[in-house]
C-alpha cells in the first residue's frame, strides 16, 4: 500500500503543470524560446517575462524576421525534444540545459544556465577560434617577443576588454564568437561576456556586470574600462540572454548562417582592393603630387593615397584634429584644385578623421536619412555627417575614421553606418569605402574594413598579425589588414622586414603602408639615403638605408596584387553570398585535417591559393603544410604531393605561395590601377590533377548595381580525366558597364600549354 501511495505521489509530482520548474533568469520569471536563425543554426533567447519584444535589440544582428519559436517555455518538469530548423533540441530542467544535435545525430553542443547567472559549454580537445582581433595582454615583467603567438583561444581567461594595444597583437575587438573546430559554433549577441576557457572539458560566458558608478567615457578617460567598447551600460538587463549556436561540421553552413545573421558584407569598391599609399608629416601640395607622379614613372601600382591629420603628425592634410578644414601650410593652392590634379593621375584620396569630444558629439545615433521619429540632435549622425559633405564636394573619395576608442560599442559599429549611408546620401550609387580602428560582427554591412591599429615594427609581430588576420576574418568581417612594417619604428625596422611584411599585406584584404618614419613604408624608401621626417625616440639603423633590393621586391607583389584582382574579386562576391572571408583559415576547407585546425602561420586565400608568410629574420627556407591532395608552387609549377610538410627554399623575392590541383585561377595583365583599361585578355590558369570549377564574378567595379543583380558570372569547368574545359554563362546575368560580352581567354595548362580563344557568352569547350 505504502508503495503504491508513493508511486501515485511521484507520478504526480512528474506530470502537475504547478509542480513544473519555473524558469527564471536573475531570479525573475523568464521566458525561453529557441527559434531557427539559418539553415544550420538557431537562436536561443532567455528573458524576463516583463522583458518586452522577442529578442533584445543589438545592432551586431541585421534586422529581419525571424519565425515563431518552436520551443517556448515558462515552465519545465520533463524533457523537451523538438526538431528546431534542422537541428535537434532537448531541454532539460534543473539545470536548465540545452542540448543541440544534427540531423546526423552529430553532437553540436550542450548549454547549461547556472543559476548564478553564467552560461556554460563544451570544450574538447580540439582548437576554439575566432572571438574576435587581437589576442592576450602580455603580463607585466614578461618580454613579449619571446611569447607564443595564440591562435587557439583555449587555456586562458579572457576579460574581453576592448583596448587599444600594440605588441605583437594590434588592437583587441574581442567578440563572443567561438568557433569549436570539432564541428559548432557559438555567438553570444547578448550580453557582454567574459569567456573563459580555461578548463579543458568547459567554457563558461559570465555577464558584464558593472563595477559601481560608470562614467560615460570621453576622449580624456578612455583610458579606462568603465563601457568603452561594450553593450551601453545603461541597457543592460540582468538574466537577458540571446545565444546563436552553428553545426560547424561542415564549416562553410557556419559561415553563411552568421552572414545573414550579421549582415551580408557590402561589396567594396574596386579600387580599395589596390594598393593604398599612406603619409604622415606633409611638406606641400607639390611634394604629395610628386609621389603620385614617382609611382607612375616607376610603374609601382596604385590606387589610393591616404593623409594623416594634423595632431597626429606635426602637419598633415587639416588643420589641428578634429578639423574639417585644409592646411593652408600643406595646400599652396586651391585643395579642389590640388585633388583634382591627384584623380587625373588616377588615385583615390582618402582623408583621416577624428571624431569631436563628447561636448559636440555626445552619443552616435540613428540613420541617414533620418527615419520618422528620430531626434536630429547632435549625436544624430545625420548632422554629425553633414560638415563631411563639403570635403567630397572637394574631391575626397573615403574616410580613414581614427581614435573613438572611447565610443560604446552600438556608437561604434554606428559609426561605419554613418561613413556608409552618409556617402550615399551624396552619391548614391558609388559604393562607399571607409578603414576604422574598431569592428564587431554587424559592420560587414556598412562596408566595415579594419586595421589592426598601431602596432610593433618587430618579426614577432609579423607572425602575430597573420593569427590576428585569421581570427579576425572568422569572427568579424572578411575585409582587415595590418600597416605594413608595422606603425612604431624601431632598430628591427629594415628593408628585410618590410619586404617580407609587403608581402603578407598583398594577400590582406586591406593592403596598405603606413607607419612612422615613414618614408620607408614607400616602395623605394629603402633605396633612399634619408628616413625622412622622424617621430618619436625609436628609428630604423641608417646603416639599412641605400639598399636597392628592396624595391624590385615590393614592386612584384604589388604587381602580383594587380594581377590577381579577378581572383580577388570574386572572393568579394562570394564574401557578400556565402560569408566566407578572402582570408580563411586552412580549417575552413579541411575540417577533417587534424593538422590544421590550430595552424594560425599559414592560411588559404579564397578555396585555391595557400598563402605562407615568411615571419624569421633571414630566413632561407620555411616549412609548409599541404592538406590532401595534389598541389602546385606557384613560382616554379612543380607539383608536390599533400598530406605533409614541406621545407621551402625562400631567398628574399619567395614568400611561398601553392595552388592547389583542380584550381582555375583568373589573373589580368598587370594594371597601373583598378579600373585602367588593358588590350591584354584575362589569363584561366588550369592547373591539373582534378576536376575543378571555378565561377568568375565581374562587375563595374564602383556603383551600386550588384544590389540590383547587375553583373557578370561565367562558369569555367575542368574535366581532369578528359582534359577538357568548359566555358559558359553562369547565372542568368545582366549586363554590366566595362565587362565585355565578347572577349577573349587565353587558357594556359600549367605546365606551359597555352591556347587562346574567342568568347561571346555563348558555352565554348575546349580540349587539350
Amino acid at each position: 500500500m505504502r508503495f503504491f501511495i508513493l508511486t501515485i505521489l511521484l507520478f504526480l509530482v512528474i506530470n502537475c503543470p504547478v509542480c513544473a520548474q519555473k524558469i527564471t533568469a536573475a531570479g525573475q520569471p523568464a521566458q525561453l524560446d529557441i527559434r531557427a536563425s539559418g539553415t544550420h543554426s538557431i537562436r536561443i533567447t532567455l528573458k524576463p517575462v516583463s522583458f518586452p519584444g522577442n529578442f533584445p535589440y543589438t545592432p551586431a544582428v541585421t534586422e529581419r524576421k525571424y519565425a515563431a519559436p518552436v520551443i517556448s517555455l515558462r515552465n519545465l518538469s520533463k524533457p523537451v525534444k523538438r526538431k528546431v530548423g534542422n537541428l535537434n533540441v532537448e531541454v532539460l530542467p534543473a539545470p536548465l540545459t540545452i542540448i543541440v544535435t544534427n540531423a546526423k545525430g552529430e553532437a553540436v553542443q550542450k548549454l547549461v544556465f547556472s543559476e548564478n547567472g553564467d552560461l556554460s559549454f563544451q570544450l574538447s580537445d580540439h582548437p576554439v577560434l575566432g572571438m574576435g582581433e587581437g589576442g592576450p595582454k602580455p603580463e607585466r615583467g614578461t618580454d613579449w617577443h619571446d611569447q607564443l603567438i595564440q591562435f587557439d583561444r583555449r587555456g586562458r581567461m579572457d576579460s574581453m576588454q576592448p583596448r587599444w594595444q600594440g605588441d605583437a597583437y594590434g588592437s583587441r575587438n574581442p567578440v563572443a564568437l567561438l568557433i569549436g573546430t570539432a564541428g559548432w559554433g557559438l555567438f553570444v549577441a547578448t550580453p557582454w561576456v567574459y569567456v573563459d576557457l580555461k578548463e579543458k572539458e568547459k567554457g563558461i560566458f559570465i555577464p558584464w556586470k558593472s563595477p559601481g558608478t560608470v562614467i560615460q567615457q570621453n576622449e580624456s578617460n578612455q583610458q579606462l574600462n568603465s563601457g568603452k567598447g561594450i553593450h551601453p551600460v545603461n541597457k543592460i538587463v540582468p538574466g537577458l540572454y540571446d545565444v546563436f549556436v552553428f553545426d560547424a561540421h561542415n564549416p562553410a553552413d557556419l559561415m553563411k548562417d552568421y552572414a545573414a545573421i550579421t549582415g551580408p558584407a557590402a561589396m567594396p569598391p574596386k579600387w580599395a582592393l589596390g594598393y593604398m599609399q599612406s603619409h604622415r608629416t606633409l611638406e606641400s601640395d607639390a611634394q604629395m603630387l610628386s609621389i603620385i607622379d614617382s609611382f607612375r614613372i616607376k610603374k609601382i601600382p596604385l590606387d589610393a593615397v591616404i593623409y594623416l591629420g594634423t595632431g597626429f603628425t606635426p602637419r598633415g592634410w587639416n588643420k589641428q584634429q578634429p578639423s574639417f578644414e585644409f592646411n593652408p601650410e600643406v595646400f599652396k593652392r586651391s585643395a579642389k584644385d590640388v585633388l583634382a590634379d591627384m584623380h587625373a593621375k588616377n588615385v583615390k584620396v582618402v582623408v583621416h578623421m577624428v571624431p569631436f569630444d563628447r561636448d559636440k558629439l555626445p552619443t552616435l545615433h540613428g540613420t541617414i536619412p533620418a527615419k520618422n521619429g528620430e531626434v536630429l540632435d547632435a549625436g544624430h549622425i545625420q548632422n554629425y555627417w553633414l560638415p563631411h559633405v563639403e570635403l567630397i564636394k572637394t574631391g575626397v573619395d573615403a574616410f580613414w575614421p581614427d581614435e573613438g576608442d572611447w565610443f560604446d560599442l552600438f556608437e561604434r559599429i554606428k559609426r561605419h553606418q554613418l561613413y556608409y549611408q552618409g556617402h550615399l546620401s551624396i552619391n548614391p550609387n558609388i559604393r562607399p569605402w571607409s578603414l576604422q580602428r574598431n569592428g564587431y560582427p554587424g559592420i560587414a554591412q556598412w562596408g566595415g574594413w579594419v586595421w589592426s591599429g598601431d602596432i610593433e615594427s618587430s618579426w614577432k609581430t609579423l607572425e602575430g598579425q597573420v593569427a590576428v588576420g585569421i581570427n579576425y576574418s572568422l569572427s568579424i568581417g572578411p575585409y582587415w589588414g595590418s600597416d605594413i612594417g608595422g606603425f612604431y619604428p624601431n632598430e628591427e625596422l629594415t628593408g628585410e622586414l618590410y619586404a617580407r611584411w609587403f608581402q603578407f599585406g598583398a594577400f590582406c584584404g586591406s593592403f596598405r603602408s603606413h607607419g612612422r618614419t615613414w618614408w620607408t613604408r614607400l616602395p623605394w624608401g629603402w633605396g633612399g639615403n634619408d628616413l625622412g621626417p622622424l617621430e618619436g625616440n625609436r628609428y630604423p639603423l641608417k646603416t639599412e638605408l641605400n639598399n636597392p633590393a628592396i624595391e624590385p621586391i615590393i614592386k612584384k607583389y604589388d604587381e602580383l596584387r594587380y594581377q590577381l584582382l579577378p581572383y580577388t574579386y570574386t572572393l568579394a562576391w562570394e564574401a557578400r553570398n556565402t560569408g566566407m572571408p578572402l582570408m580563411r583559415a586552412m580549417w575552413l576547407h579541411y575540417p577533417d585535417d587534424e593538422k590544421v585546425k590550430g595552424m594560425g602561420t599559414q592560411y588559404l586565400w579564397g578555396r585555391d591559393l595557400l598563402i605562407a608568410p615568411v615571419f624569421q629574420k633571414g630566413a632561407t627556407t620555411r616549412e609548409v603544410y599541404l592538406p590532401k591532395g595534389a598541389w602546385y608552387d606557384w613560382w616554379t609549377d612543380k607539383k608536390v604531393t599533400g598530406e605533409q610538410v614541406i621545407t621551402r627554399d625562400v631567398d628574399l623575392f619567395v614568400m611561398p605561395i601553392y595552388v592547389r590541383a583542380g584550381a582555375i585561377i583568373p589573373t589580368d595583365p598587370v594594371r597601373q590601377y583598378t579600373s585602367e583599361m588593358v588590350s591584354e585578355p584575362t589569363t584561366l590558369k588550369i592547373y591539373p590533377g582534378a576536376n575543378g570549377q571555378y565561377t568568375l564574378y565581374e562587375d563595374d567595379g564602383i556603383s551600386q548595381e550588384y544590389l540590383k543583380g547587375k553583373g557578370i558570372w561565367t562558369t569555367i569547368t575542368w574535366n581532369d580525366k578528359e582534359k577538357k574545359l568548359i566555358i559558359q554563362p553562369g547565372r542568368a546575368s545582366k549586363i554590366s558597364n566595362n565587362v565585355p560580352s565578347k572577349r577573349k581567354f587565353k587558357i594556359e595548362l600549367i605546365p606551359g600549354v597555352t591556347k587562346m580563344i574567342d568568347y561571346n557568352s555563348k558555352p565554348v569547350t575546349v580540349l587539350f
